[in-house]
């Protein structure tokens, strides 16, 4: 499962970046300064890197036994920016069988 989880981290933080380039760049220079070039090319690279996203993020719930609920949440947090790049930390936690709250450290004697 470890090889599954690489693939969607990496392609989540991808599809994280280029949504925020298309919003942030695109969008603003298409309907502020009427220049549509950078939307028709970074808008069709997201389309493309989030159908690879859905095959990752389905092949991972797969793998690690997921409800339908939360395959399809994780699914959908390619589509809001910066969603991509909490839905991945929490997945990794999931997949990792960590705990979202980090376990308090034994603290040594001071002397």
């Amino acid at each position: 499962m470890g090889a599954a989880l690489t693939r969607y981290r990496v392609i989540a933080w991808i599809v994280g970046v280029v949504l925020i380039l298309l919003m942030v760049i695109g969008m603003p220079l298409k309907y502020g300064f009427d220049y549509p070039i950078v939307v028709e090319t970074v808008g069709q690279a997201h389309g493309f890197l989030y159908m690879v996203y859905l095959v990752a993020a389905f092949d991972l719930s797969r793998r690690a036994g997921w409800p339908l609920s939360r395959m399809i949440l994780v699914m959908l947090a390619g589509t809001v920016p910066f969603v991509s790049f909490f839905a991945e930390r929490r997945v990794s936690r999931w997949v990792t069988g960590q705990a979202a709250i980090p376990e308090p450290v034994a603290s040594t004697p001071v002397r």
